[in-house]
């Protein structure tokens, strides 16, 4: 499976070229921002109507990563919902997909800006998880070390082609891309990144393959 190994603090760790993050050592998948439902959201508030295959699609994309990876552990790391309602508007065949994902591993929704409260799914909400030195959180906090997050939906361009979501990291963090289907980004050159990251920062853009650039 294609990625990029790199070590945070210690702790060997594989960024796919999926999107997903891969901790070998406690066979644990991480993904973020799948913001399932976001679609039937816009159109219930009133807004532009997007095809309604988003749920579908990144749940047959997480579904391929978990059934090739088989972890014993997944953590979602916050906006898996686009909002609270939207796990309410979940298809049955949808809500029985995840079912069926978590059934046998431990389940881990960390709770997102978009989704912060309870969730009617399987699986245990928490506001940020620790495992050995690291911590799983939604949006990274200036000033933490050993920090696996979310949020921010980087993205990088290569060589005149288009914007791929990424990851992001240097020796203290790692912020994933947005895993979801209808989700923008932020380039990683924005300023909102610079109280986070190092100069010597690095850029892993998702795709058919893992590419890693400079931030």
């Amino acid at each position: 499976m294609d990625g990029y190994r790199f070590q945070l603090h210690g702790q060997d760790l594989l960024a796919l070229a999926s999107g997903g993050l891969y901790w070998p050592a406690q066979n644990m998948l991480v993904v973020s921002d799948l913001h399932l439902g976001k679609s039937e959201r816009i159109a219930r508030r009133g807004g532009s109507l997007l095809p309604p295959f988003e749920v579908l699609e990144t749940l047959s994309r997480l579904t391929d990563l978990v059934d090739a990876l088989e972890p014993r552990e997944v953590i979602c790391l916050g906006d898996s919902f686009d909002d609270l309602a939207a796990v309410e508007a979940l298809e049955e065949p949808d809500f029985a997909q995840l079912k069926r994902l978590a059934a046998g591993r431990i389940w881990t929704w960390i709770e997102g800006n978009h989704d912060a409260g309870p969730l009617s799914v399987p699986g245990s909400h928490v506001a940020e998880r620790r495992v050995q030195n690291l911590t799983f959180r939604h949006i990274a906090q200036p000033g933490a070390v050993a920090e696996v997050s979310g949020h921010y939906h980087p993205k990088q361009r290569v060589a005149g082609g288009r914007a791929r979501p990424c990851f992001l990291l240097d020796r203290q963090r790692i912020i994933l891309p947005a895993f979801g289907t209808y989700t923008g980004g932020l380039m990683v050159r924005d300023a909102a990144f610079d109280p986070l990251f190092a100069n010597d920062a690095r850029a892993v853009l998702t795709g058919a393959r893992a590419i890693v650039c400079p931030r």
